[in-house]
């Protein structure tokens, strides 16, 4: 009698389970490291209808962020600034510079200039830039140097996980009022601890504190 199998081949299936179970391990491990919002969404820079420098306002001349997104302390949204602001400065400042055309067509017509939104939040997830702030979360602790960016880039992963770092152990991130501008301000523990109990904080880590 010809025998087809040898009793080797009896390994094969389990050989095979083996492989299903670390092809499917591979697949969960590459789609939570290298699909999460640090791979995916972290240097997204698109490019905006104005060449607008921060590099330039807020480095080199020093603007402070809230003349321009001037709702940030009292609201949810730090919005971005209307043609007006912008205007308060190009209108004796640079006056015919091409770049700045789509500036002052949206001032003459009043149709909004079309910037393109650079850190997005999922519609369940729920943030205050008043809280924040108001909190002693500093510009710089979500957005990074923007002083030393020429076109905006998302530094950060804005992730779940990523915010309950800070939600877990504020005292990191906190600083003094004054500060919350300041880009190039480094956060002392120690200082954000004395923080941390004068305000009363204590971050929620619940679910419904952002899926609302």
């Amino acid at each position: 009698m010809t025998v087809l199998f040898q009793p080797s081949s009896n390994k094969i299936p389990g050989l095979l389970a083996t492989l299903v179970v670390l092809a499917g391990l591979g697949a969960v491990f590459i789609v939570s490291y290298w699909f999460s919002p640090r791979h995916t969404d972290v240097g997204y820079q698109p490019i905006q209808p104005v060449s607008y420098s921060h590099k330039l306002h807020a480095g080199i001349m020093g603007m402070d962020c809230r003349y321009c997104h001037q709702s940030v302390e009292d609201s949810p949204h730090a919005t971005v600034p209307d043609t007006a602001t912008c205007m308060n400065c190009h209108a004796k400042v640079l006056p015919e510079s091409t770049l700045l055309q789509p500036v002052r067509d949206s001032a003459k017509t009043g149709e909004s200039i079309p910037w393109v939104k650079v850190h997005m939040l999922p519609d369940y997830a729920y943030f205050s830039h008043q809280i924040h702030v108001r909190a002693g979360v500093g510009c710089a602790t979500c957005h990074g140097r923007i002083d030393q960016m020429e076109i905006v880039r998302q530094a950060e992963p804005l992730s779940m996980g990523w915010c309950l770092e800070c939600h877990r152990a504020p005292e990191k991130y906190l600083r003094p009022a004054d500060q919350i501008t300041n880009m190039s301000y480094v956060p002392d523990p120690a200082v954000g601890a004395r923080i941390k109990e004068e305000k009363k904080l204590n971050p929620p880590t619940h679910c419904s504190a952002c899926h609302r």
